[in-house]
Protein backbone atom coordinates (compact mmCIF):
# COMPACT_ATOMS: atom_id res chain seq x y z
CA UNK A 1 0.00 0.00 0.00
CA UNK A 2 1.69 3.18 -1.13
CA UNK A 3 1.52 6.17 1.45
CA UNK A 4 0.53 9.36 0.16
CA UNK A 5 3.60 11.67 -0.48
CA UNK A 6 3.99 14.90 1.74
CA UNK A 7 5.07 17.81 -0.47
CA UNK A 8 3.07 20.89 0.91
CA UNK A 9 5.89 21.34 3.47
CA UNK A 10 8.84 23.43 3.81
CA UNK A 11 11.71 22.23 2.71
CA UNK A 12 14.73 22.69 5.36
CA UNK A 13 18.17 21.77 6.01
CA UNK A 14 18.12 19.36 8.91
CA UNK A 15 19.77 20.81 11.95
CA UNK A 16 22.94 19.29 13.41
CA UNK A 17 22.00 16.35 15.14
CA UNK A 18 23.13 15.87 18.89
CA UNK A 19 26.13 14.00 19.23
CA UNK A 20 24.76 10.97 21.87
CA UNK A 21 21.89 9.80 19.51
CA UNK A 22 24.58 9.15 16.54
CA UNK A 23 25.22 6.94 18.66
CA UNK A 24 22.08 4.59 18.57
CA UNK A 25 22.27 1.73 16.01
CA UNK A 26 19.55 2.78 13.51
CA UNK A 27 18.33 -1.18 13.52
CA UNK A 28 18.10 -1.14 17.44
CA UNK A 29 15.02 -1.50 20.04
CA UNK A 30 16.61 1.40 21.37
CA UNK A 31 16.66 3.66 18.06
CA UNK A 32 12.48 2.38 17.83
CA UNK A 33 12.00 3.28 21.71
CA UNK A 34 13.53 7.04 21.47
CA UNK A 35 11.74 7.49 17.97
CA UNK A 36 8.50 6.92 19.38
CA UNK A 37 9.52 8.35 23.30
CA UNK A 38 9.29 11.96 21.30
CA UNK A 39 6.12 11.56 20.19
CA UNK A 40 6.65 13.13 17.02
CA UNK A 41 4.56 12.97 13.58
CA UNK A 42 5.36 9.46 12.82
CA UNK A 43 6.04 6.03 14.47
CA UNK A 44 8.56 3.71 14.66
CA UNK A 45 8.98 -0.09 14.31
CA UNK A 46 11.04 -3.11 13.76
CA UNK A 47 11.32 -3.56 9.64
CA UNK A 48 14.08 -5.52 9.19
CA UNK A 49 14.76 -9.34 10.15
CA UNK A 50 17.68 -9.40 13.15
CA UNK A 51 21.03 -9.94 11.75
CA UNK A 52 20.57 -7.75 8.17
CA UNK A 53 23.46 -5.61 7.54
CA UNK A 54 23.66 -2.19 7.28
CA UNK A 55 25.82 -2.74 4.02
CA UNK A 56 22.67 -4.87 3.08
CA UNK A 57 20.46 -1.81 3.57
CA UNK A 58 22.82 0.79 1.61
CA UNK A 59 22.97 -1.71 -1.27
CA UNK A 60 19.00 -0.77 -1.95
CA UNK A 61 18.99 2.76 -1.15
CA UNK A 62 20.09 2.74 -4.57
CA UNK A 63 20.96 6.27 -5.77
CA UNK A 64 25.03 6.51 -6.55
CA UNK A 65 26.22 9.37 -4.11
CA UNK A 66 27.87 11.16 -7.43
CA UNK A 67 24.17 11.41 -8.39
CA UNK A 68 24.51 15.42 -8.71
CA UNK A 69 27.04 14.49 -11.77
CA UNK A 70 24.05 13.85 -13.40
CA UNK A 71 21.72 16.18 -13.19
CA UNK A 72 19.20 17.07 -15.56
CA UNK A 73 18.19 20.71 -16.65
CA UNK A 74 15.76 22.36 -14.59
CA UNK A 75 12.79 24.14 -15.70
CA UNK A 76 10.35 26.42 -13.44
CA UNK A 77 6.88 26.36 -13.43
CA UNK A 78 4.64 29.30 -13.30
CA UNK A 79 2.95 28.21 -9.81
CA UNK A 80 -0.76 28.96 -10.05
CA UNK A 81 -3.23 30.41 -7.67
CA UNK A 82 -5.34 27.39 -7.79
CA UNK A 83 -3.09 24.69 -6.77
CA UNK A 84 -5.51 22.21 -4.46
CA UNK A 85 -4.59 21.57 -0.45
CA UNK A 86 -4.96 17.67 -1.56
CA UNK A 87 -4.21 16.13 -4.57
CA UNK A 88 -4.69 12.17 -5.66
CA UNK A 89 -3.49 11.36 -9.33
CA UNK A 90 -4.92 7.77 -8.70
CA UNK A 91 -7.92 10.13 -9.21
CA UNK A 92 -7.53 12.05 -11.34
CA UNK A 93 -6.21 9.81 -13.79
CA UNK A 94 -8.38 7.32 -12.81
CA UNK A 95 -7.93 5.17 -16.07
CA UNK A 96 -4.24 4.58 -15.59
CA UNK A 97 -3.67 1.85 -13.74
CA UNK A 98 -0.04 1.83 -13.00
CA UNK A 99 -0.42 4.67 -10.87
CA UNK A 100 -1.62 2.01 -8.47
CA UNK A 101 1.43 -0.09 -8.79
CA UNK A 102 4.03 -0.75 -6.98
CA UNK A 103 6.38 -2.98 -7.97
CA UNK A 104 9.54 -5.27 -6.12
CA UNK A 105 13.30 -4.71 -7.03
CA UNK A 106 13.99 -7.73 -5.27
CA UNK A 107 17.74 -7.68 -3.38
CA UNK A 108 18.89 -5.27 -6.21
CA UNK A 109 19.92 -1.78 -5.82
CA UNK A 110 17.91 -1.10 -8.47
CA UNK A 111 15.41 2.11 -7.19
CA UNK A 112 16.32 4.41 -9.55
CA UNK A 113 15.43 2.39 -12.17
CA UNK A 114 11.94 1.65 -10.88
CA UNK A 115 11.33 5.10 -9.45
CA UNK A 116 11.68 6.01 -13.48
CA UNK A 117 10.01 3.46 -14.76
CA UNK A 118 7.16 3.41 -12.77
CA UNK A 119 6.47 7.76 -13.77
CA UNK A 120 7.86 6.89 -17.09
CA UNK A 121 4.79 4.08 -17.44
CA UNK A 122 1.96 6.36 -15.61
CA UNK A 123 3.15 9.58 -17.97
CA UNK A 124 2.50 7.64 -21.34
CA UNK A 125 -0.86 6.72 -20.19
CA UNK A 126 -1.75 10.05 -19.00
CA UNK A 127 -0.03 12.38 -21.98
CA UNK A 128 -2.32 9.71 -24.70
CA UNK A 129 -5.34 9.93 -22.62
CA UNK A 130 -5.58 6.90 -21.39
CA UNK A 131 -4.80 5.48 -25.03
CA UNK A 132 -0.92 3.91 -23.85
CA UNK A 133 -1.09 1.86 -21.21
CA UNK A 134 2.04 -0.05 -20.87
CA UNK A 135 4.72 -1.27 -17.63
CA UNK A 136 7.86 0.19 -18.97
CA UNK A 137 10.61 -2.02 -18.39
CA UNK A 138 12.63 -1.61 -15.60
CA UNK A 139 14.68 -4.99 -16.65
CA UNK A 140 15.56 -2.80 -19.57
CA UNK A 141 16.76 0.42 -18.05
CA UNK A 142 18.57 -1.38 -15.53
CA UNK A 143 20.48 -4.30 -17.80
CA UNK A 144 21.18 -1.73 -20.72
CA UNK A 145 21.87 1.45 -20.28
CA UNK A 146 25.66 1.74 -19.52
CA UNK A 147 25.74 5.19 -18.70
CA UNK A 148 23.25 5.02 -16.05
CA UNK A 149 25.30 4.13 -13.30
CA UNK A 150 26.20 0.42 -11.56
CA UNK A 151 22.91 -1.65 -12.37
CA UNK A 152 21.93 -3.27 -8.81
CA UNK A 153 24.75 -1.40 -7.42
CA UNK A 154 23.50 2.30 -7.53
CA UNK A 155 22.35 4.26 -10.48
CA UNK A 156 21.67 8.04 -11.34
CA UNK A 157 17.60 8.64 -11.87
CA UNK A 158 18.81 11.62 -14.61
CA UNK A 159 20.74 9.85 -17.11
CA UNK A 160 17.84 7.10 -16.82
CA UNK A 161 15.60 9.67 -18.04
CA UNK A 162 17.86 10.61 -20.64
CA UNK A 163 18.01 7.27 -21.62
CA UNK A 164 14.55 6.89 -21.99
CA UNK A 165 14.62 10.21 -24.82
CA UNK A 166 17.25 8.67 -26.89
CA UNK A 167 17.12 5.40 -27.22
CA UNK A 168 13.67 4.61 -25.34
CA UNK A 169 12.77 1.29 -23.43
CA UNK A 170 10.47 -1.70 -24.17
CA UNK A 171 7.76 -2.70 -21.84
CA UNK A 172 7.96 -5.58 -19.37
CA UNK A 173 6.22 -6.31 -16.20
CA UNK A 174 6.77 -7.79 -12.74
CA UNK A 175 8.96 -10.51 -12.16
CA UNK A 176 7.26 -13.78 -13.42
CA UNK A 177 4.60 -12.00 -14.85
CA UNK A 178 5.05 -12.61 -18.58
CA UNK A 179 3.99 -9.17 -19.47
CA UNK A 180 5.62 -6.83 -22.19
CA UNK A 181 8.64 -6.86 -23.85
CA UNK A 182 11.07 -8.03 -21.02
CA UNK A 183 9.56 -8.22 -17.96
CA UNK A 184 11.81 -8.46 -14.50
CA UNK A 185 14.28 -11.12 -13.94
CA UNK A 186 15.11 -10.84 -10.31
CA UNK A 187 12.80 -12.50 -8.04
CA UNK A 188 10.75 -10.78 -5.61
CA UNK A 189 11.36 -11.39 -2.20
CA UNK A 190 10.50 -10.38 1.77
CA UNK A 191 13.07 -7.34 2.46
CA UNK A 192 11.89 -7.20 6.28
CA UNK A 193 9.23 -8.74 7.06
CA UNK A 194 7.76 -12.29 7.09
CA UNK A 195 5.80 -13.05 4.53
CA UNK A 196 4.96 -15.63 1.82
CA UNK A 197 8.34 -15.08 0.15
CA UNK A 198 11.49 -16.22 0.59
CA UNK A 199 13.64 -13.62 2.70
CA UNK A 200 16.02 -11.56 0.49
CA UNK A 201 19.50 -12.57 0.46
CA UNK A 202 22.44 -10.44 -0.19
CA UNK A 203 22.73 -8.18 -3.21
CA UNK A 204 22.80 -10.06 -6.51
CA UNK A 205 24.30 -9.01 -10.02
CA UNK A 206 23.01 -6.96 -12.47
CA UNK A 207 21.56 -8.87 -15.33
CA UNK A 208 23.17 -8.77 -18.85
CA UNK A 209 21.74 -6.49 -21.43
CA UNK A 210 19.50 -8.68 -24.09
CA UNK A 211 18.09 -7.00 -27.32
CA UNK A 212 15.38 -9.41 -27.36
CA UNK A 213 11.65 -9.89 -26.11
CA UNK A 214 10.60 -12.65 -24.27
CA UNK A 215 9.35 -15.79 -26.11
CA UNK A 216 6.18 -15.42 -26.97
CA UNK A 217 5.53 -12.23 -27.07
CA UNK A 218 4.53 -10.25 -30.23
CA UNK A 219 6.25 -7.82 -30.97
CA UNK A 220 9.80 -7.08 -32.16
CA UNK A 221 12.64 -5.15 -29.05
CA UNK A 222 13.11 -2.54 -31.69
CA UNK A 223 9.42 -2.14 -31.91
CA UNK A 224 8.64 -2.36 -28.71
CA UNK A 225 10.42 0.93 -27.67
CA UNK A 226 8.51 3.63 -25.88
CA UNK A 227 10.57 7.17 -26.44
CA UNK A 228 10.55 10.09 -24.10
CA UNK A 229 10.41 13.73 -26.03
CA UNK A 230 12.21 15.50 -23.32
CA UNK A 231 13.28 14.79 -19.95
CA UNK A 232 14.42 17.49 -16.88
CA UNK A 233 14.23 18.01 -13.46
CA UNK A 234 12.01 20.29 -11.01
CA UNK A 235 13.40 22.47 -7.76
CA UNK A 236 13.23 21.30 -4.74
CA UNK A 237 10.52 24.44 -3.98
CA UNK A 238 7.45 22.54 -2.48
CA UNK A 239 4.96 24.87 -4.98
CA UNK A 240 7.49 23.30 -7.74
CA UNK A 241 6.81 20.10 -7.49
CA UNK A 242 3.28 20.50 -6.71
CA UNK A 243 3.19 22.01 -10.11
CA UNK A 244 4.45 19.78 -12.00
CA UNK A 245 2.51 16.57 -10.29
CA UNK A 246 -0.94 18.67 -10.68
CA UNK A 247 -0.04 19.26 -14.27
CA UNK A 248 1.61 16.38 -15.46
CA UNK A 249 1.45 13.10 -13.42
CA UNK A 250 3.95 11.23 -10.80
CA UNK A 251 7.79 12.74 -10.45
CA UNK A 252 11.06 10.59 -9.49
CA UNK A 253 12.16 11.71 -6.27
CA UNK A 254 15.77 11.62 -4.74
CA UNK A 255 15.85 11.93 -1.11
CA UNK A 256 18.34 11.64 1.71
CA UNK A 257 17.18 9.06 4.01
CA UNK A 258 18.70 9.49 8.00
CA UNK A 259 19.52 6.13 10.33
CA UNK A 260 16.19 6.46 11.81
CA UNK A 261 13.86 6.22 8.77
CA UNK A 262 14.82 2.53 8.65
CA UNK A 263 12.40 2.28 11.69
CA UNK A 264 9.42 3.93 9.93
CA UNK A 265 6.51 2.58 10.04
CA UNK A 266 3.54 5.24 9.67
CA UNK A 267 2.16 8.47 9.39
CA UNK A 268 4.71 11.44 8.38
CA UNK A 269 8.20 11.08 8.71
CA UNK A 270 10.62 13.66 10.00
CA UNK A 271 14.27 13.37 11.22
CA UNK A 272 14.98 12.53 14.68
CA UNK A 273 17.91 11.48 14.84
CA UNK A 274 21.36 9.77 12.89
CA UNK A 275 23.89 10.48 10.01
CA UNK A 276 22.99 11.03 6.29
CA UNK A 277 25.29 8.83 4.75
CA UNK A 278 23.26 7.29 2.28
CA UNK A 279 20.57 8.50 -0.54
CA UNK A 280 17.49 6.74 -1.74
CA UNK A 281 15.14 7.40 -4.54
CA UNK A 282 11.79 7.63 -4.31
CA UNK A 283 8.75 8.09 -1.72
CA UNK A 284 9.14 5.60 1.25
CA UNK A 285 5.81 3.35 1.83
CA UNK A 286 5.67 1.37 4.54
CA UNK A 287 7.29 -1.45 2.73
CA UNK A 288 10.48 1.16 1.61
CA UNK A 289 9.21 -0.30 -1.98
CA UNK A 290 7.28 2.81 -3.02
CA UNK A 291 9.58 5.26 -4.89
CA UNK A 292 7.23 7.94 -7.05
CA UNK A 293 5.47 10.55 -5.83
CA UNK A 294 2.09 10.71 -6.85
CA UNK A 295 0.38 13.25 -4.68
CA UNK A 296 0.03 15.91 -2.72
CA UNK A 297 -1.50 16.86 1.12
CA UNK A 298 -0.98 19.59 3.41
CA UNK A 299 0.28 19.63 6.63
CA UNK A 300 2.32 21.63 9.53
CA UNK A 301 6.43 22.29 8.67
CA UNK A 302 8.82 19.31 9.40
CA UNK A 303 11.88 18.82 8.27
CA UNK A 304 12.75 16.97 5.01
CA UNK A 305 15.18 17.02 2.35
CA UNK A 306 14.27 16.14 -1.37
CA UNK A 307 17.24 16.38 -3.18
CA UNK A 308 15.96 16.38 -6.66
CA UNK A 309 12.79 15.94 -8.57
CA UNK A 310 12.94 14.04 -12.15
CA UNK A 311 11.08 13.72 -14.84
CA UNK A 312 10.29 13.88 -18.21
CA UNK A 313 7.30 14.00 -21.30
CA UNK A 314 6.49 10.93 -23.15
CA UNK A 315 6.80 11.23 -27.03
CA UNK A 316 3.70 10.50 -29.34
CA UNK A 317 5.97 8.62 -31.99
CA UNK A 318 6.98 5.91 -29.54
CA UNK A 319 8.67 3.11 -32.02
CA UNK A 320 10.75 5.45 -34.64
CA UNK A 321 13.35 7.19 -33.23
CA UNK A 322 13.91 9.21 -36.80
CA UNK A 323 10.31 10.50 -36.36
CA UNK A 324 10.14 11.23 -32.64
CA UNK A 325 9.66 15.14 -32.40
CA UNK A 326 12.51 16.92 -31.25
CA UNK A 327 13.04 17.87 -27.05
CA UNK A 328 11.80 20.77 -26.48
CA UNK A 329 14.06 23.73 -25.28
Amino acid sequence: MKVLVVLAMVLVAVSAISEPFKQIHPLSEKMIEYVNFMNTTWKAGRNFHEGVTMKYIKGLLGVAKDNHKYRLPSIRHAVPGNLPDSFDSRQQWSNCPTIREIRDQGACGSCWAFGAVEAMSDRHCIHSNGKVNVDISAEDLLTCCNGCGYGCNGGYPGSAWEYWVDKGLVTGGQYNSHMGCQPYTIAACEHHTKGKLPPCGDIVDTPRCVHMCEKGYNASYRGDKHFGKKSYSVGNQQDQIKTEIYNYGPVEAVFEVYADFLTYKSEITMVMCGDTDVIACGLASVNLKARKIFGIIRIRTVCYHIRVITCGTPSKHNHDKQIRLAPEK
